[in-house]
């Protein structure tokens, strides 16, 4: 069976196996066709999955879209808490009052901040405020973070996040939110199909003999892109195993370790290279966030997510 539409339905688990969902958007249709009924419809869609011109959608269950709604949400407190700060410092900025210290948001620069005084009362008042605001950003990313830690230890993808973790640039939140925003990466064929699910490989507008590429697509998910831009910076640095990768490898299978351990030799070899040939920074971090997909898609081929209860 083939259903379209909002794909918004969890009670679907028991039955799933028989049916494909497919986005309304993705059908393909005849031009000036305007005839619609439910006879045609069915006839059309028949027709095209047996053809298999039918474009199917993963859809996420229940607790699935729980945390990834847990995640977003730690996410937006994130950002949140980064607003305020910069609020803040803007507006210590505009009255000359410049922190000389080395590392901002220390102990050292909270000290720092409750002894500024001003002169109008309206003004320290605001600068409380500011303060205010960051402490209560703060101790609520605090509590999200630390439910997403609980809820994602007893997920059916638990498995799986640790086995991510084996990789250099992905710890848990990134992990966690990999997986919330991609699912079960053996749904791809090939590590291909998942880069440009991710948008991460290079446009194309091409004709005849003139090839011309140019930036990545940014097709797809941009939080599940973000996170794996953000961790392959890691691998400016030469590859070796540090204490915390050493503690995240324990109870792994030998074969997640092998790939994390071939992936962190090539990623690392692979940004130098790139910058050596003239490649701005940007541009080789990116090719490895690429690369860096197609070793998590290899892992997750080799750990599967726990049955569901």
């Amino acid at each position: 069976m083939v259903s379209t539409g909002r794909l918004s339905n969890w009670g679907m688990t028991a039955w799933s196996w028989r049916h494909r969902w497919c986005p309304s958007v993705l059908v393909p249709k005849r031009a000036g066709d305007r005839v619609k009924t439910n006879r045609r419809d069915a006839m059309s869609l028949a027709r095209l999955h047996r053809a298999g011109a039918l474009t199917a959608v993963w859809v996420p269950d229940e607790a699935h879209e729980a945390i990834r709604d847990l995640v977003r949400a730690r996410e937006a407190t994130n950002d949140a808490l980064k607003q305020a700060r910069q609020q803040l410092q803007s507006f210590l900025l505009r009255h000359g009052r410049l922190y000389t210290g080395r590392t901002p948001w220390t102990r050292a620069h909270v000290r720092w901040l409750t002894c500024q005084a001003f002169d109008h009362p309206a003004h320290q008042i605001l600068l409380a405020e500011y303060c205010q605001a960051i402490e209560d950003a703060g101790v609520r990313l605090d509590r999200l973070t630390q439910l997403v830690v609980e809820t994602a230890a007893s997920w059916s993808m638990a498995p799986v996040v640790a086995a991510y973790q084996a990789m250099r640039g992905v710890a848990l939140m990134t992990a966690v939110t990999f997986v919330v925003e991609i699912g079960d990466v053996r749904r791809f064929d090939n590590p291909r199909q998942l880069m440009a699910y991710l948008g991460l490989v290079p446009s194309e507008s091409s004709t005849g003999e003139r090839v011309k590429r140019g930036g990545i697509t940014k097709a797809g998910n941009i939080r599940a892109r973000r996170v794996l831009i953000e961790g392959a910076w890691t691998y400016r640095f030469p590859a070796r195993v540090s204490p915390t990768i050493q503690a995240r490898l324990e109870d792994l299978p030998r074969a997640v370790r092998e790939i994390a351990w071939k992936g962190q030799v090539r990623l690392c070899a692979r940004y130098r290279r790139l910058v050596a040939a003239g490649k701005p920074k940007v541009i080789a971090v990116t090719a490895i966030a690429r690369e860096m997909a197609a070793f998590l898609w290899a892992i997750g081929q080799e750990v599967a997510p726990t049955a569901k209860g």
